[in-house]
């Protein structure tokens, strides 16, 4: 069975279409409209502020009951990668998975905000859509959905069609929310700052796709002949492709490459050679959004069958030195299916110093999604060096962690993916973000934003003093 959304013209549902909390009650009901035995985070009203509360919510390195996930630091300063992986997201058969890449100097800090709020406000959405669609009636939504011949088959279709239209208007708006959410607050400054998304909901037989920029998914599955092929499930939201080209082209904002770097097509101001965005879509960089940069997603559905067998989000630093089909190869192939996302980064680092010595590593996240929902059992998971501490700190709302497990100090050092024209100069700033129940307080010594060596890319070459508060140091 897949996940049951119902309403009633006597419920008290105060699910909205901005966002807000949830009530239980439009949650808590099966498709007969009985309570559930089994509890999930969907008998509470959920909020930032309850999230380290909620089961099955994992954003930190280890597994869950059908995944893993493993983010690694680059040799740039801070992780600006963020991850999460929420099981019972629904219901007990719905999965939420996200990869967030983030950029500029707050970059890390919008990312983690987008994980956070991003699966509620998604949640939110397509509670309220539904409502405003079928009114006082109850209509349960299927995982799995078999069609038969004639008008049962009709009916399927149908249903399914309405399933796919509320999921995608619940991801279109959503997205629109949350990049909303991010120029209004008051502590976060998003002008020269932002983060792709790579989300993905499984209900089922059914995978529902949200993306804005270049984080990919890729799905592992069997040919005829039973190999293991790469299917790549999103694009790389780029400047040069066609279709973003021409809106930014249309919103006077202007698409090239640097000459040292002639394979990186950049988003730049009308007026001025900045900031050089490296991706089309976004949330936060809010100096690009009057000039052709959006944070509309393109959506995706896609109906599972046996054959397909594991799920792949990762951020640009696993791509940008390890291929499709080696991605695949490397889990299929991993000793333990909880040791995949950990080995998979463990090779985009080798790779990074194979091919690119000269330069930094990037940082790197990946959610391995297992489709059958087997894992291994804890003694295996424990060999591969996690802990029953890991997965307690994995629900953790310590909203200073290190995604390697250890505590960091909060910094806004990000020299991959921001440099200055003067790469002697150093700036100085202090944030504090109040992070709406997380209780993110960063603030940010001195900190030296340097060029890169050898051909690595950075996603923003912030050079835009006119649109910053930092002054620099004499």
């Amino acid at each position: 069975m897949g996940g049951c959304v119902s309403t009633s013209s006597r419920s008290t549902c105060s699910s909205r279409g901005n966002g807000e909390p949830v009530s239980p009650a439009c949650l808590g009901r099966g498709c007969c409209g009985q309570k559930r035995s089994k509890r999930t985070f969907s008998d509470h009203v959920v909020t930032l502020h309850n999230l380290p509360s909620i089961p099955n919510r994992v954003f930190m390195n280890g597994k869950s009951r059908s995944s893993c996930i493993f983010t690694q630091q680059g040799r740039k300063g801070i992780n600006q990668d963020a991850m999460i992986v929420w099981e019972d997201f629904m219901s007990e058969d719905v999965t939420f998975c996200g990869v967030f890449d983030g950029h500029g100097p707050h970059g890390h800090l919008v990312a983690r905000k987008v994980r956070d709020a991003l699966p509620i406000k998604l949640l939110s959405f397509l509670l309220s859509n539904q409502s405003k669609q079928h009114g006082s009636g109850r209509t349960c939504f299927k995982g799995n959905m078999k069609k038969s011949d004639g008008t049962d088959s009709e009916k399927d279709g149908s249903a399914e069609d309405q399933l796919t239209s509320l999921w995608r208007e619940a991801y279109m708006k959503s997205y629109k929310a949350m990049d909303k959410e991010l120029k209004s607050h008051p502590n976060l400054d998003c002008f020269c700052s932002g983060s792709t998304a790579v989300t993905m909901v499984k209900q089922g037989s059914n995978l529902f796709m949200g993306y804005i920029g270049d984080s990919r998914a890729i799905m592992g599955s069997k040919d005829n002949n039973d190999s293991l092929v790469a299917i790549q499930l999103s694009v790389d939201l780029k400047p040069d492709l066609p279709r973003e080209s021409e809106r930014i082209k249309r919103c006077k904002g202007r698409v090239f490459a640097l000459q040292d770097e002639p394979e990186v097509p950049r988003v730049w101001l009308p007026f001025d050679d900045a900031p050089g965005l490296a991706m089309a879509r976004a949330f936060g960089d809010f100096c690009l959004k009057e000039y052709g940069v959006i944070s509309v997603p393109e959506f995706f559905h896609r109906t599972l069958t046996e054959r397909d067998q594991f799920i792949v989000l990762a951020s640009d630093g696993v791509w940008d030195v390890l291929s499709n089909e080696e991605v695949v190869e490397i889990v299929s192939s991993a000793p333990t299916r909880s040791s995949a996302a950990r080995i998979l980064v463990d090779s985009a680092a080798r790779e990074w110093k194979l091919k690119y010595p000269t330069s930094k590593m990037d940082d790197c996240a990946v959610v391995c999604l297992f489709l059958d929902g087997k894992m291994d059992s804890e003694s295996d998971y424990e060999e591969q060096g996690f802990s029953s501490a890991t997965l307690q700190s994995n629900h953790s709302g310590n909203a200073n962690e290190s995604d390697d497990g250890q505590k960091s100090e909060p910094s806004l050092q990000r020299n991959f993916t921001v440099r200055s024209s003067d790469e002697n100069d150093t700036y100085s700033r202090v944030l504090s973000a109040d992070d709406e129940g997380n209780g993110e307080t960063i603030a940010a010594e001195d900190q030296n934003w340097s060029g890169l060596e050898g051909v690595t890319r950075v996603n923003s070459l912030v050079h835009l003093p006119r649109f910053s508060e930092e002054r620099p140091n004499p």
